[in-house]
C-alpha cells in the first residue's frame, strides 16, 4: 500500500477518533467510578482534616446502626464502617438516583468490586473506613447494595445542615 500524505493524515484522525471514544468510555457511571473531585453529595475527604468519627454496623437484619445522621454541611467525617453479620454488606452513599442505578449495575455484576472513596465493600467480621466532606447541605444517602439488601430496607440517611 501506498501511504500519501493524505492516506497518514486519515491514519492519524482517525487514531484520534478512537482514543477519544475510549476516554469517553472509560468515564464513570453514576454513582461513580473516579469521585476524586466535587459531586452532588460532597467530596472524598482528607482523614488529616476529620473532627469526627462515626461507626456505622452493618448486620443480617439488613438495617445500618446507626441510619441517620446528623452532619454539618463543610465538615469532613471519618466513617468506621464495621459488618457484624455473617454475608457481604457494603456502604454507599450518593443521590437515591445515583444509588438506584448502581443497584441494577449490582444486579446484573454481584460480585463487583468498589474502589472509589464513598463506596466499602466488606466481608463479615472486617471493618472499613470512608473519609467524607459533606460540602452542600440537603440529604444524602447510603445503602447496601447487594442483591436484595437495599429491597429488604438497608438504607440510611445523612442530614447535611447548612453551615
Amino acid at each position: 500500500m501506498k501511504f500519501t500524505r493524505s492516506t497518514i493524515s486519515q491514519l492519524f484522525a482517525m487514531a484520534a477518533l478512537a482514543a477519544s471514544g475510549a476516554a469517553f468510555a472509560a468515564g464513570n457511571h453514576a454513582g461513580g467510578h473516579g469521585d476524586e473531585g466535587e459531586t452532588a453529595i460532597g467530596k472524598p475527604g482528607v482523614a488529616a482534616k476529620a473532627r469526627r468519627t462515626i461507626t456505622i454496623e452493618m448486620s443480617d437484619n439488613m438495617r445500618y446502626t446507626p441510619s441517620n445522621i446528623q452532619v454539618k454541611q463543610g465538615e469532613t467525617v471519618r466513617f468506621v464502617v464495621k459488618n457484624v453479620g455473617q454475608v457481604k454488606h457494603e456502604l454507599s452513599l450518593g443521590t437515591e438516583k445515583e444509588l438506584l442505578e448502581h443497584l441494577e449495575q449490582m444486579k446484573k455484576f454481584p460480585d463487583m468490586e468498589h474502589d472509589e472513596p464513598g463506596k466499602v465493600t466488606l466481608q463479615p467480621g472486617k471493618q472499613g473506613e470512608i473519609v467524607w466532606q459533606f460540602t452542600k447541605a440537603g440529604g444524602v444517602n447510603f445503602a447496601c447494595l447487594m442483591p436484595g439488601h437495599y429491597e429488604a430496607g438497608m438504607k440510611g440517611t445523612v442530614q447535611v445542615g447548612k453551615k
